[in-house]
């Protein structure tokens, strides 16, 4: 299979409707798109089933369905397989490609389904006493690997199952505490671990499981982005190594994730494979032969934004060797391509996040799409397909065929045929240590040329991370361009995609070459995009965009007529002590609060609120336990005391995202209206 060509013409500059679209795109627009997912091809390549989910707005909450696509057809369409009022996803085909399996709550409670595809109904694979919350079908077919939620020192799943049941009856509500994590994300702990589970299928459903962990204390497939990658069956269905880390009271400022091998049916402790690695180690996939264990695996300890580099280990020998040490990126996610010769691979690239392939023999690295974010991916004999998103469009199903994108989906065209997008386009200029820095501009859905518009400048989160060519269902840049506004968001130094060393440049360093890049950057797009008015501005933020936001107020108070604070933190010695991944702000701020205050007071909001004037917006979820509920409290009675025109929105069942779809939309009628009070009248 040639993979060599270059994907271009996929992710457009402008919206694929007609100029003459009648409005721009709407909040109510946004929340109500069908988004498509989970790609997964059939063993023989011929076949992609993957997920839609739709909104159902009495319901509040979005639904997940199966859909699949005969490759083979002369016009591939796609066809609904699920229609369930419970949702059905995380898809994954039997080995011979006759059935799906997939995980739904349709029963009560989260349970592996079987669906037959050449007709029936779905039959219920598993009816375990607990919710099962991922899963993998052993290659042969005669087991699953499944995560469950238990009492570690539960003898069986029965004892779980009766310790719930007791808890729900208990009137008293206190939780008693003697090791961190006392919370994390957005749940307090519980005393249950994410443990690894084999169940047999000799008959189904299934209601028996063997423990795969042994006496690993550790969460398998934690919050908020574990997910069954951590875990894999090798080729001949004998063995599963997965992902997890073993820290005990070190728990919460640990990121030593070690990779542990076991016997698929159970009955021997499992075998750390890579002791020899402090930090992270995840997402193990063997080739196709079984020879060699592929991983990803970062080097410093206590760095979760750390490169992931490719490591290839011999599963005869132990040996190892990282894969493309000099292609300065950190993958995201991979496959191994059919043949073994060669790995797929997604990760951030200059404000766009491709797929690329990783030559096995060589470590040669080439680029197989262009413009646009690759989400997710998938690889059978001789077809690939992955789910691409960008700045105009959500995810769409794509093939390669001769080095050349074939859409297969047209997800929301119709419900989105009268809009019209805003045009975008990418940027460079000098910023910080004379660096180059990339950013994005878009204009207004109704743009006309010589006209001037208010400007949204957002200012992304992470802060490891980029605001670039992707689509986003909580912080689009459309949604601001369909009220009128032209956007701004830059990728300062701190971003990813653009080497490591670019990455690593903010720890320490919050609120300097940031800020300076953010100042250089908004004013480098008003002298070459004369369309915007960066006098009347708004600058937003959500987690370390929140940061920003308050260490704009004190720092650059005169950029901006109003700014809108998500999440944001306030104050960094309260942050320090109260956050959950301690790792986080040990790690960004050189250690713990007592052993060096100077690192968190440097670049700390809490001491700049003399200088603050410019009427703000803070918003909160009550359930975010990575930027706790306090600092948004500060914020506000600081702006309330200081007498700025101020208002708070808090959501006492949102985390750090805002997701319920109501809550969506009161969100961005919110801040749009702020923007309207500042910018427009």
């Amino acid at each position: 299979m040639t993979l060599r060509l270059l994907v271009t013409g996929v992710a457009l500059a402008t919206a694929t409707s007609a100029f003459a679209a009648p409005r721009g795109l709407t909040i109510e627009d946004l929340a109500s798109m069908d988004r498509v997912a989970s790609p997964v091809l059939s063993p023989d390549g011929t076949r992609v089933v993957y997920t839609v989910r739709s909104t159902n707005m009495e319901k509040n909450r979005g639904i997940t369905q199966l859909w699949m696509i005969d490759l083979r057809a002369a016009k591939p369409a796609p066809q609904q397989l699920t229609s369930h009022d419970s949702s059905s996803f995380d898809p994954e085909w039997s080995a011979s490609g006759d059935a799906i399996y997939f995980l739904s709550g349709r029963s009560g409670s989260s349970q592996v389904w079987r669906l037959p595809i050449g007709g029936g109904e779905a039959v219920k694979v598993t009816n375990l006493p607990l919710d099962v919350d991922s899963f993998h079908v052993s290659p042969k077919g005669d087991r699953l690997a499944v995560t469950l939620a238990v009492f570690r020192d539960c003898a069986d799943l029965a004892c779980t199952q009766k310790r719930n049941d007791a808890k729900a009856k208990d009137k008293a509500t206190g939780k008693l505490y003697d090791q961190l994590f006392v919370r994390h994300w957005d749940t307090w702990a519980d005393g249950k671990r994410n443990v690894l589970y084999s169940v047999p299928l000799g008959t189904m459903p299934a209601t028996t499981a063997v423990s795969l962990s042994g006496a690993l204390d550790g969460d398998i497939t934690s919050k908020p982005f574990g997910d069954r990658g951590e875990y894999t069956f090798s080729p001949d269905g004998q063995r599963i190594v997965f992902s997890v880390r073993v820290a005990g009271k070190s728990e919460s400022w640990s990121t030593n994730f070690d990779l542990y091998d076991v016997p698929a049916a159970g009955g021997t402790a499992p075998r750390n494979l890579t002791a020899d690695n402090p930090a992270w180690d995840t997402k193990p996939q063997f080739s196709p032969d079984g020879k060699t264990l592929a991983y990803l695996a970062m080097k410093r300890p206590g760095f979760e934004a750390d490169r992931y580099h490719m490591i290839l280990q011999d599963v005869a020998t132990g040996k190892k060797r990282v894969l493309a040490e000099s292609w300065d990126r950190s993958i995201a996610d991979y496959r191994w391509r059919p043949d073994g010769k060669a790995l797929l691979a997604n990760a951030d690239d200059i404000g766009n996040h491709k797929l690329f392939s990783l030559d096995v023999a060589s470590g040669k690295v080439t680029a197989l799409t262009d413009k646009g974010y690759v989400a997710e991916f998938d690889a059978k004999r001789d077809t690939v397909v992955y789910a691409q998103n960008s700045l105009a469009d959500g995810a769409q199903l794509y093939k390669l065929a001769g080095g050349k994108a074939v859409q297969l989906t047209q997800a929301n065209r119709e419900r989105l045929a009268d809009v019209k997008m805003g045009e975008y386009e990418q940027f460079s200029f000098t910023g910080a240590n004379g660096e180059t820095v990339y950013g994005h501009v878009m204009k207004p859905w109704n743009a006309v040329p010589g006209q001037k518009y208010p400007v949204a400048f957002l200012v992304h989160g992470g802060p490891q991370g980029s605001f670039g060519n992707s689509w986003s269902y909580r912080w689009n840049p459309q949604v601001y361009a369909g009220a009128g506004y032209a956007t701004v968001f830059i990728d300062f130094h701190g971003s990813t995609g653009y080497g490591q060393a670019f990455t690593d440049s903010i720890s320490g360093d919050w609120g300097g070459k940031p800020l300076e890049d953010l100042k250089k950057g908004l004013a480098a797009a008003g002298q070459k995009y004369p369309w915007l008015d960066t006098s009347n501005a708004c600058a937003l933020g959500a987690s370390y965009g929140g940061y920003m936001m308050n260490w704009i107020q004190g720092n650059w108070s005169d950029g901006f007529k109003c700014i809108v604070n998500h999440d944001g933190v306030f104050d960094q010695r309260g942050m320090g002590y109260s956050t959950e991944e301690l790792w986080f702000t040990e790690w960004e701020n050189g250690g713990t609060y007592y052993a060096n205050p100077e690192g968190y007071e440097k670049f700390n909001p809490v001491h700049h609120v003399t200088k603050w004037k410019t009427p703000m917006l803070v918003i909160q979820g009550d359930l975010d336990f990575r930027i706790p509920t306090a600092q948004a409290l500060g914020a506000f009675t600081a702006l309330q005391r200081r007498g700025i025109e101020s208002k708070l929105l808090v959501f006492p069942d949102e985390n750090h995202w805002v997701l319920k779809p109501a809550n969506s939309i009161l969100w961005h009628h919110t801040v749009i209206g702020w923007l309207d009070d500042h910018l427009k009248k």
